[in-house]
């Protein structure tokens, strides 16, 4: 049988996947030599043995944590039943993964009636009682889902009542107000354990299922977490910050958590436990204010905060308390920080010679990237600016929104499609499904460690806390910023680099040239193997996708050239033409315009490959819809509208998706894929008679069948030869290949291949045709195939590597068969998603290509996916 539960100071070779981040860092602190707290860690793997089978903790773990209390007992000399040497203990939740605030914690388990007057006979009757009604409503709330604001109105009435705070009650009013706090357990239906061995229990079983919790599940969704990990929990000895003004609890990163910089962050409370700091229920001070309070235990605090870091080799996120001036380290862990500074801490290792350039890149994580290329406000707007109120520059960022006070009406208004600003007192961990969807958050109370703080952080979005100034009324829905009154709806700005929070909309810009991430992905394009290309056919996409360090384009869409208002009417004549003479003359104005769109195209990418797809979408698309529009085109092309409406309802398509469209249309309609090839190549002779590079590759989508593919080709490779010689130039290289995106395409690749200069997979129409899913429908019941398990991600984000993903394999291995060296590339959705780059890397893939903002977080996907493979 597997051991069970560890001591921190056990020999063993477990990691975090079997003790949990937390545990296996208490674990690794007591051997350093760190004044930890004695305790001992139960396993991830006995947290999910429980959660399959809830007798598992009756049959077998029960007896354990007995034996595990008596020998905390014996270690601490002191008892966690009898009245005298008091032992309490926390229970902490402890993931593999950090997942802050987000499972559940108890402090001063072990109290009841009898052993909180010992306690406060030993202590004192303020101290006592206070960690009493501390545990009473953590209990509460964890283990019977009680609202803790039940208790903070308990504590308020009779405070009101007695006209004094907790901490002045006589020993009788203190517990007048544990009875008042039992009564809530009641009128619950539950009560209070007074045993300390059945809190123990009730309490573990709680953090156990607290990893099923909703804010926990989203959370794993949102940061890719498995959900089968499961959560260790730690049992350890309390001391107490809350002791008096020799003692006090705190939270210190190592470094800047917002910008990296090498030199210590963090805050802490006199007279305080750890949850109310990141709790943000007080606004603490900061850490170097702790130099002049209690200058041995800070001293001794850099000492350790030097030596974990320089352990661990990242910066460390620090829980310490200080009992009597005694320190005690009660967690550390590789802390939460923004992109910038994740990449500045990184090139500063290894600046110092702590990390290699190779452990740099695997440091930085893709996502933390596209927090680097988001936009700030713009500094000529904010001179005219209305500020409403400052506070504390939590999480970097800029973003303007509509102001809500509750997670479920930012949940709301997103459902909605609008942009929200989620404001109040402070967050909670229940808050974490309107947090996400929010562009920014902003709380009244609480610091740079509060719960708001660390989660907008992990997130990439802008936050602000501590802003004291807002008078927030949740009832009401409304928040006074000094004389303005603001409601639920109106606008406001957050930026989140300065903590200031503006009336209205502020324009954005985006920051550029970013030395810091431009020397990180310089490293990371040393390890790659993979090519980056972009999705990208607009001049202005181009050049972003360029200046993001493209190594191409990947795929350039030509129907979205056909869009504008000259544009659209030509091709609609050419739809609806009723002899050749109108066919040819709208097809030569459109001639015209492709030829300049593909010179700018070309000029744009200078001597980069760029890969042209032939038109693709059926041609009821661009014709339209209302009466009105068809009037106004009746009109344009000086015809009766009866006689346009009755040509436009034969061209409807019962399944557009699966009909005339794509390769078919190059079939039945070839003058339009030749008056496209005739453009591509009479732009690249005129560049390259200006005394550029070009070589044109040209796509043909939606390929199902071999002889479709030689068809096209055929006629194509015509017309360039036909263009070479007007324009009286000698051939020079190009390439014409095809997008596979059917399931029978992969299935006869190797056939395909013979006629196929290059592949490029289109896993958007691949995944809707192997699936059967819509990509445009699938939001209507996704969420509820994740709720209950049926999948774990939308395969139009991340790949399907079991179906959609074997079919690429496939494709590949008998292409290669064909043409040992055939360039293949992936152009759809999932080619930027860092979660399929791996499978891409693996299978033998050339290329990837992602749209142009994704490209600075692929660049580095690709040299992970390098490193670790």
């Amino acid at each position: 049988m597997n051991k069970l539960i560890y001591f921190f100071e056990e020999d063993n070779n477990s990691g975090k996947e079997l003790l949990g981040g937390k545990g296996a860092n208490l674990a690794e602190m007591t051997k350093l030599g760190l004044p930890v707290p004695s305790g001992f860690t139960i396993t991830t793997e006995s947290c999910i043995r429980f959660l399959n089978d809830e007798t598992f903790f009756e049959k077998e773990l029960k007896e354990h944590i007995i034996a595990s209390i008596n020998k905390l007992e014996q270690q601490t000399n002191k008892s966690f039943t009898e009245e005298n040497h008091l032992l309490l203990v926390s229970v902490r939740s402890g993931a593999a993964s950090s997942m802050p605030g987000m499972m559940d914690t108890i402090l001063n388990l072990g109290l009841n009636d009898k052993r909180v007057r010992s306690f406060a006979k030993l202590t004192n009757v303020a101290f006592a009682y206070d960690c009493y009604s501390r545990l009473l409503q953590m209990f509460g709330d964890v283990v019977y889902s009680i609202n803790k604001e039940n208790f903070n109105r308990v504590r308020h009435d009779l405070e009101k009542q007695l006209n004094k705070k907790q901490q002045d009650f006589s020993e009788e009013q203190q517990q007048q107000l544990i009875e008042a706090f039992k009564s809530l357990f009641i009128t619950h239906d539950v009560r209070f354990p007074q045993d300390p061995i059945e809190q123990l229990f009730e309490a573990t079983k709680a953090v156990f299922k607290s990893w099923n919790n909703q804010r926990a599940k989203v959370y794993r969704e949102i940061h890719h977490i498995p959900h089968h990990l499961g959560t260790a929990v730690n049992i350890q000895s309390m001391v107490f910050g809350n002791s008096g003004n020799n003692s006090g609890t705190g939270v210190v990163f190592t470094r800047n958590p917002s910008t990296g910089e090498n030199k210590l962050f963090g805050e802490f409370l006199i007279n305080a436990q750890g949850e109310d700091v990141v709790a943000g229920i007080r606004t603490p001070e900061p850490i170097e204010t702790l130099q002049n309070l209690l200058p041995t235990a800070y001293k001794e605090f850099v000492h350790y905060a030097e030596q974990l870091e320089k352990h661990y080799k990242d910066m460390q996120d620090i829980e310490f308390t200080i009992e009597n001036e005694k320190l005690f380290i009660l967690q550390t862990r590789n802390g939460k920080r923004t992109a910038k500074a994740a990449l500045q801490i990184a090139l500063d290792l290894v600046a110092e010679q702590r990390l290699t350039k190779k452990e740099a890149v695997l440091r930085i994580s893709p996502e933390a990237i596209d927090q680097l290329i988001h936009p700030i406000f713009d500094e000529k707007e904010l001179t005219n600016a209305k500020l409403l109120a400052t506070g504390l520059p939590a999480s970097p960022g800029a973003a303007t929104g509509e102001l809500v006070f509750t997670a479920e009406k930012a949940k709301e208004y997103h459902a909605l499609g609008k942009k929200v600003i989620l404001v109040r007192q402070e967050t909670s961990p229940e808050d974490i499904e309107g947090m996400v969807v929010s562009q920014a958050i902003v709380t009244s109370r609480g610091g740079m460690t509060s719960h708001a703080a660390v989660v907008a952080r992990g997130m990439g979005t802008c936050c602000v806390t501590g802003c004291e100034s807002l008078h927030i009324q949740e009832e009401s829905k409304t928040m006074m910023c000094g004389d303005i009154r603001l409601a639920e709806g109106d606008l406001v700005s957050v930026d989140g680099s300065s903590g200031c929070l503006y009336l209205g909309d502020i324009p954005t810009i985006v920051v550029e040239n970013n030395q810091n991430l431009q020397q990180l992905l310089a490293w990371a394009d040393e390890y790659a193997s993979l090519k980056v290309r972009a999705n990208a056919e607009t001049v202005s996409d181009l050049q972003t996708a360029i200046d993001f360090g493209a190594s191409g384009i990947g795929l350039a869409r030509t129907e979205h050239m056909f869009f504008g208002e000259k544009r659209v009417l030509e091709m609609r004549r050419v739809i609806l033409a009723q002899d050749n003479q109108e066919f040819e003359a709208a097809l030569t104005k459109l001639l015209e315009f492709q030829q300049e769109d593909f010179y700018q195209m070309f000029k744009a990418v200078h001597d980069k490959p760029m890969i042209i797809r032939l038109l693709d979408p059926p041609m009821h698309e661009f014709l339209p819809h209302t009466m009105n529009e068809i009037n106004t085109l009746a009109k344009q092309l000086k015809r009766r509208p009866s006689e346009v409406q009755n040509q436009i309802e034969k061209l409807q398509e019962t399944n557009p998706m699966l009909g005339h469209r794509g390769c078919r249309l190059g079939i039945t309609e070839p003058k339009i894929y030749q008056m496209q090839v005739r453009a591509i190549f009479n732009s690249a002779i005129k560049l390259m008679k200006e005394g550029f590079l070009v070589r044109p590759e040209v796509m043909i989508p939606l390929v199902s069948e071999e002889n479709e593919l030689r068809n096209i080709k055929e006629f194509l490779t015509e017309t360039v030869l036909e263009t070479f010689k007007e324009q009286q130039v000698e051939p020079f290289p190009y390439e014409i290949g095809t997008m596979i995106e059917l399931p029978r395409a992969c299935l006869i690749a190797d056939r395909l291949a013979m006629n196929s200069d290059f592949f490029s997979f289109g896993t958007n129409d691949l995944t809707q045709m192997t699936f059967g899913f819509s990509r445009d429908d699938i939001g209507k019941f996704i969420n509820s195939y994740k709720e209950k398990e049926i999948m774990v991600q939308d395969p139009f984000q991340t790949l399907d590597q079991t179906g959609v993903g074997e079919l690429i394999k496939l494709a590949v291995a008998k292409a290669r068969q064909t043409k040992e060296g055939m360039m293949i590339g992936i152009c759809g959705e999932v080619g930027g998603d860092p979660y399929s780059i791996p499978f891409f890397q693996k299978i033998g893939i050339d290329y990837i290509s992602c749209s142009p903002y994704r490209i600075p977080a692929a660049r580095l996907a690709v040299a992970q996916a390098n490193l670790i493979n």
